[in-house]
């Protein structure tokens, strides 16, 4: 199909399902499931589809920490929300440390996952997508 017929995926839905933000096509983690513990953070050289390289610096993932913190504390004021809403969560009784335990088990269930979404996430910040991918090659690094 030719680059201008192609569809362009979703944004926010490739981010989920976490794509490569050049191509929006090629899975960033060489290993599908983020629950293989010790191989949850592999991920190829650079993307099989477009050839985005991955890591464009050294330390660069570095900086995915904040992103993780930044949505760690996001999900807790969403389950609090939502707690005080749909169970009458309060600082009245011990209802409160209930959603704080509940809330501790969630995040550390989800963490693999997060780890790699806070990945994605970041490496959306710096790699815009490319119609022409197939067409023009990756940027190698992100100074001018």
């Amino acid at each position: 199909m030719p680059n201008s017929k192609r569809p362009r995926p979703n944004y926010f839905w490739s981010m989920l399902t976490l794509k490569c933000p050049r191509c929006r096509r090629g899975g960033m983690f060489s290993n599908h499931s983020a629950y293989n513990l010790k191989h949850t953070l592999d991920m190829p050289e650079s993307c099989p589809v477009c050839g985005q390289k991955m890591e464009p610096e050294v330390g660069f993932w570095y900086g995915t920490g904040y992103v993780s913190y930044a949505l760690t504390v996001a999900i807790s004021v969403a389950t609090f929300i939502g707690s005080i809403i749909l169970f009458h969560v309060t600082f009245m009784d011990n209802s409160v440390l209930w959603w704080l335990g509940i809330n501790s088990v969630f995040l550390i269930l989800i963490q693999p996952w997060l780890m790699r979404f806070s990945r994605t996430m970041y490496l959306y910040f710096f790699v815009r997508y490319d119609a022409d991918y197939d067409a023009k090659e990756a940027r190698k690094d992100f100074h001018h």
